[in-house]
C-alpha cells in the first residue's frame, strides 16, 4: 500500500484542494484509483488533518464532477473525442465496442454498476455522453446514487482505520467485493420496488 501513505502524506500537506483535484483527475481516467484515493481522504480526516463529514462532501464534489466532465465532453464533441491522445489511451475502439455492447445488455443500468467497475468507468461515461444513450439528468441521478453507496464507505473506512493500518489493508481488500454485493442489493430493491409500482399503476387502469 505504497500510493496510500504516498496519497496520505500529500493529502495531509494539502488537504482538501488536493484530495479534490485528485479526484477530478480520477474521473478523467488518470492511473489513479479512486478508491484508494477516497480511502487516503478519510485517513486524513482521522489523523486529526481535517474534518471527515467536510471530507466526504468535498469526495463527493469530487467525484460527480470528474464523472459529468467526462459525460459532457462526450456529449458535446461525440465520436471525435474518440481521436484525442489522451482518450484514446482510456477508450480504444475496442474497448468502446465493449462498452456499446454492455449497454446493449444492460441498458441505462450500466450507469449505476459503472460506478463499481474502476477499469471501465471513464469509458462508460464517455460513451453514454458520445452515443447520447442517456440524458445528463438521468446520467447524474444514477451516478450519484451509486456514489452515496461507495464514497461514504472509503472515507469513512479510511476515517475509523486511521490509527489502525493492518485492519484498513484488510477491508480495503475485502471493500470492493462487499461494494459490489451492497449495490447488487440495492439495485435489486429499486428495481422490484419499479416492478411492483408499474404493476399497481397496470391494476389501476384496468
Amino acid at each position: 500500500m505504497d500510493l496510500l501513505e504516498r496519497l496520505i502524506t500529500l493529502f495531509a500537506e494539502n488537504g482538501y484542494a488536493a484530495v479534490f483535484i485528485a479526484l477530478m483527475l480520477c474521473g478523467a481516467g488518470a492511473p489513479l484509483p479512486e478508491d484508494i484515493t477516497l480511502v487516503a481522504g478519510g485517513v486524513i480526516a482521522g489523523l486529526g488533518y481535517a474534518n471527515v463529514h467536510v471530507m466526504f462532501a468535498v469526495s463527493m464534489v469530487g467525484v460527480l464532477l470528474g464523472d459529468a466532465g467526462m459525460f459532457l465532453l462526450g456529449h458535446h464533441y461525440g465520436a471525435r473525442i474518440l481521436q484525442w491522445r489522451v482518450v484514446a489511451r482510456v477508450l480504444t475502439p475496442e474497448r468502446y465496442a465493449k462498452v456499446q455492447e454492455k449497454f446493449e445488455r444492460y441498458g441505462n443500468r450500466l450507469m449505476f454498476i459503472a460506478r463499481f467497475l474502476p477499469g471501465m468507468r471513464t469509458a462508460v461515461y464517455i460513451t453514454a455522453g458520445t452515443t447520447h444513450r442517456v440524458s445528463f439528468l438521468r446520467f447524474f441521478l444514477l451516478d450519484g446514487f451509486a456514489a452515496l453507496i461507495s464514497v461514504p464507505i472509503w472515507v469513512y473506512l479510511g476515517y475509523f482505520g486511521a490509527n489502525n493500518h493492518e485492519w484498513l489493508v484488510m477491508w480495503i481488500r475485502r471493500g470492493q467485493s462487499s461494494l459490489w454485493v451492497l449495490g447488487g442489493i440495492v439495485l435489486l430493491v429499486v428495481l422490484v420496488l419499479w416492478w411492483r409500482h408499474k404493476r399497481r399503476a397496470a391494476n389501476e387502469s384496468k
